[in-house]
């Protein structure tokens, strides 16, 4: 019988119960693919994550949502981090090798931050009305400047007119799954102001044939650093709010910065630890 230790932690969390939750495997060495694939599909959380040793960083990550490994998310890197301090007494500065390539992450106590890798970018093939259509709104509702942007996964990031747009949208599953990134995945990222240096955000995906909304979505949001940067936005520093639609508040820090660095913050609490045994 072998044995394998997770942590579950909760990342953009202000609270106990709030953020988004993740599963880290303290050690994913004696597992196979198809074994890391099954426990994220066991555990059935947005990600799940395996620690593995690593000869250029402090360790290596791998991330596997229920139904396919990533190379990059911001809350499993996040996440990560704070138990990868711990177990390999890393401190308060650790770097993770990802499928993505080398992130660097750092804390202040519970609040980690990561710096994104340099954005690239396409033209969005969507019309601003078929955006419209698309999100269950109205074309007054849609700014322009929508775009593909990757900084490490590549998403659609759409800028709205207000926060009640943002809280009024409702993806067509059909339409959204006709819009696809660059590995086939279908996902928008839609965000407006709300605020002096705040924004409200929510982020949408598909799984199999249904909508899924994301709690807290870190690569979404350091996405949306590298379209503040395409648009002449940055430097910039934002307080961002996402979550309140699915119960499960999370509050993300981003950050420009002159030299266009992307950083992405937030705070992690550790909930429980515990054990899974495989035969």
């Amino acid at each position: 019988m072998r044995s394998f230790h997770y942590r579950l932690l909760n990342v953009f969390a202000e609270s106990v119960f709030g953020g988004n939750p993740l599963c880290v495997f303290e050690d994913g060495r004696g597992l196979t693919d198809v074994e890391m694939q099954a426990l994220a599909l066991q555990f059935n959380l947005s990600e799940t994550t395996f620690v593995l040793p690593s000869m250029v960083a402090t360790a290596r990550v791998r991330i596997f949502t229920p139904t396919f490994e990533m190379a990059f998310a911001g809350h499993p890197t996040l996440g990560s981090a704070h138990a990868v301090r711990e177990l390999r007494n890393g401190g308060d500065a650790v770097t993770l090798e990802m499928k993505a390539g080398i992130i660097p992450v750092s804390a202040q106590a519970d609040r980690w931050t990561l710096t994104a890798a340099a954005e690239t970018s396409r033209d969005c093939e969507p019309s601003d009305a078929e955006l419209a259509t698309m999100l269950g709104l109205v074309s007054s509702d849609i700014l322009p400047g929508a775009r593909w942007i990757n900084t490490g996964s590549e998403q659609l990031i759409v800028p709205l007119a207000s926060a009640d747009a943002v809280r009024r949208a409702q993806p067509d599953a059909p339409r959204l799954k006709a819009v696809a990134s660059d590995i086939g995945r279908s996902m928008v990222y839609v965000f407006a102001a709300n605020g002096e240096g705040k924004l409200l955000s929510r982020f949408f995906f598909m799984k199999h044939t249904s909508v899924i909304e994301d709690p807290g979505t870190g690569s979404a949001t350091a996405n949306l650093g590298g379209w503040m940067k395409q648009h002449g936005r940055a430097p910039c520093r934002f307080s961002i709010e996402q979550g309140e639609a699915v119960g499960r508040a999370c509050h993300l820090g981003l950050e420009v910065t002159p030299l266009g660095a992307i950083h992405v913050s937030g705070r992690v609490i550790e909930l429980g630890r515990g054990s899974v045994f495989l035969s």
